[in-house]
């Protein structure tokens, strides 16, 4: 049974999917719609999504296209690569951080426009349905969502084509449409569908849309240094820069040398498993400059035990648990621990592959005096024999008592 709405902030991107939901809430909700359009550095042209809307007869009050990248990237993929966060010891997150300020800026809209209402293009097997709804509930959770793809009956490409030319929705169509189900912000691009529903096909290398393949990477490597203040990068070769900026750079220079791409098979929370390509050069790089950077700068059970807690971090964003208490108690402790987390690191870039070659912080737990395979005078390697005592005293007893036995 239809809930009375009557205005729905529409999750839109100007897209044949989007542009048919909101023909559909329209028609089957009676509601007025404000259109929401993220700008997080997909790389596409925005604008058009504002002309479509107009079309659709959307008030240009309603009409929303704001640009996140800055937002994006500081509050929301810096805080977790603090973590070192990867999923299932692979995939980096890009979707999945994304979502949950896409969530939360709707909810701001709604407030904003006095909308009673909330709707996503998200389909009823993925995971991306969870992450918006549980942003919304966990910012308002007095809207109304409306999840077209659970509730209508158009669950084909064909049923929706043919929606579209009933009700005069135009169908662009530029050259070769794409396989593949793609989804991209300033973190990364992704890949599903089409040949990579076969988990033993190899995606065709006209696929990757970012980065060169590591063969026709430059035969010249590349050195770059980047800088840390606080666990997060603020430097590249010395230059200061936004972080968005800090990432499109990255992402540029990884995909010239053919960083980052990973093709992998992944649980989804809804249960079911999913193949999905991905290309994340900045973010490869960063995660590679950030471990460098604590391992001279973070205490050792401070860097195990966040080694420890990543992975169940890294979960909360993957299922759509970014608002949840538990995220935000585990991010406390990921901040505190990168206080100290400054300096640089040196890398090397060459067909593929990352180089840590130097690293360097004056704040370093590193200290030649006591490391050094040469003399020193501030290390007894006599006590060694007492700490090694100490830690096998149980098998010490342990053994005796079997023997007596």
């Amino acid at each position: 049974m239809k809930k009375d709405v009557k205005k729905v902030v529409l999750a839109y991107s100007g897209g044949l999917d989007t542009s048919i939901i909101l023909k559909w809430l329209q028609d089957e909700y009676k509601c007025e719609v404000v259109t929401f359009t993220a700008d997080l550095g997909q790389g596409e042209e925005l604008e058009p999504a504002r002309k479509k809307a107009l079309e659709f007869g959307i008030k240009p009050e309603n009409i929303f296209i704001d640009d996140l990248k800055e937002e994006f990237v500081k509050d929301f993929v810096y805080p977790m690569f603090r973590a070192n966060a990867i999923y299932e010891g692979e995939y980096l997150l890009g979707t999945s951080i994304a979502r949950p300020l896409i969530a939360k800026r709707q909810t701001e809209i709604a407030k904003l426009t006095g909308a009673d209402g909330v709707s996503h293009g998200a389909t009823g097997k993925g995971n991306d349905q969870v992450r918006f709804e549980m942003g919304y509930l966990g910012q308002d959770s007095t809207l109304t969502i409306i999840a077209p793809w659970r509730e209508w009956d158009l669950n084909s490409r064909e049923k929706l084509l043919a929606y579209a030319e009933e009700h005069g929705i135009p169908i662009e169509k530029k050259g070769k449409k794409s396989p593949y189900s793609m989804d991209a912000n300033l973190l990364h691009i992704s890949y599903e569908g089409g040949i990579l529903e076969d988990p033993s096909a190899e995606p065709e290398e006209s696929m990757w849309l970012w980065s060169n393949s590591p063969e026709n990477a430059p035969d010249k490597a590349e050195y770059i240094e980047i800088g840390y203040k606080n666990g997060d990068p603020i430097t590249l070769n010395s230059k200061e820069l936004s972080p968005a900026t800090m990432l499109k750079t990255l992402n540029e220079i990884g995909g010239n040398h053919g960083i980052g791409r990973v093709d992998i098979v992944e649980n989804r929370f809804v249960g079911m498993k999913a193949r999905g390509c991905y290309e994340t050069p900045g973010g490869t790089i960063m995660l590679k400059a950030h471990r460098a950077m604590e391992s001279i700068t973070l205490d050792r059970e401070a860097a195990h035990l966040k080694d420890e807690l990543m992975p169940r971090y890294a979960k909360l964003i993957y299922n759509g648990f970014w608002f949840a208490p538990e995220r935000e108690m585990l991010q406390a402790a990921i901040d505190k621990s990168q206080e100290f987390v400054e300096g640089s690191v040196r890398l090397k870039l060459y067909k593929g592959s990352i180089m840590v070659v130097g690293r360097s912080s004056e704040v370093s737990l590193f200290n030649e005096e006591y490391s050094t395979f040469e003399e020193d005078e501030v290390y007894n390697q006599k006590d060694a024999e007492g700490f090694i005592k100490l830690n096998a005293l149980r098998f010490i007893i342990e053994g005796k008592a079997r023997k007596a036995k």
